[in-house]
């Protein structure tokens, strides 16, 4: 995992696509002021950052050290972040917390597996937020060019096998047979207009065509990418409705020990 993403963090920072405010209000609700909150694979803070005034401590923890580096940079007037290197793998060395939240992180690990060991980690009323784009996101209008692209440089694999296209599982699917079955479901949407370079630079956020990937080819692939979203729109940019899908997973018999949204 350390190496999948060489390259990308300044770009999966400036590029990707902000959580809806109202997604972050809602984890923060959630968690309430006092808790500390474990981001798993949390990249460069995209969460922790934004969530981080509303709890007491965000452990931001993930195994590429050019992602905390980039978030320890943004987040250089944000106190309450601790950026600490580790993966799903070693989650009772990590310094205790009262919830978790993850992102697409969620698709590169052993999911099962991972919810086990947190049902003995997290303490009663403890949380599992995931957010993501929802059971169907569908694609950006420039995604189809984007792909004959990467496919002629052949950077077109997304090696995660546990997303939803490998296994034909949903995190709903995956929660309800764990001890997190008890799931509560919110959408959050936002209009973004995205321009040829914030499409790009989300080509080269991506593990799949990261530069380190790319190497020496970068300059040629951004080259022949620019050129083929121009010649699907000339104008060079879109409108796109983004879709933040907040998921809380609690063990069913800790339904009374919610708080209030």
């Amino acid at each position: 995992m350390s190496d999948l993403f060489g390259g990308t963090a300044p770009y999966y920072a400036r590029y990707r696509s902000p959580h809806a405010a109202p997604a972050i209000e809602r984890l923060a609700t959630t968690f309430g002021p006092d808790s500390t909150v474990l981001d798993l694979g949390c990249g460069p803070g995209t969460v922790a950052i934004p969530l981080a005034p509303g709890v007491r401590e965000v452990l931001a923890v993930d195994p590429d050290g050019e992602m905390l580096a980039e978030g320890a940079r943004l987040a250089a007037e944000v106190p309450n972040i601790r950026w600490l290197r580790g993966d799903s793998t070693r989650l009772a060395e990590l310094p205790r917390f009262d919830h978790i939240v993850m992102g697409r992180s969620f698709h590169w690990m052993d999911r099962r597996a991972v919810l086990a060991e947190l049902d003995a980690l997290l303490p009663p009323g403890g949380v599992v937020a995931l957010l993501g784009p929802g059971r169907d996101p569908g694609e950006p209008p420039w995604e189809p060019v984007m792909r004959r692209v990467r496919e002629r440089f052949g950077v077109n694999t997304l090696t995660a096998t546990n997303t939803f296209q490998a296994t034909g599982e949903h995190p709903h699917d995956v929660l309800v047979t764990t001890p997190f079955g008890d799931l509560d479901v919110t959408a959050f949407e936002q209009r973004l207009t995205y321009d040829v370079e914030a499409v790009l630079g989300l080509q080269l956020s991506y593990s799949f065509s990261a530069p380190a990937r790319l190497g020496d080819r970068l300059e040629s692939f951004t080259e022949a990418a620019r050129q083929e979203l121009l010649r699907l729109n000339p104008a060079g940019t879109w409108e796109e409705v983004d879709v933040t899908e907040v998921l809380l997973a609690r063990r069913p018999g800790d339904a009374r020990l919610r708080r209030s949204p």
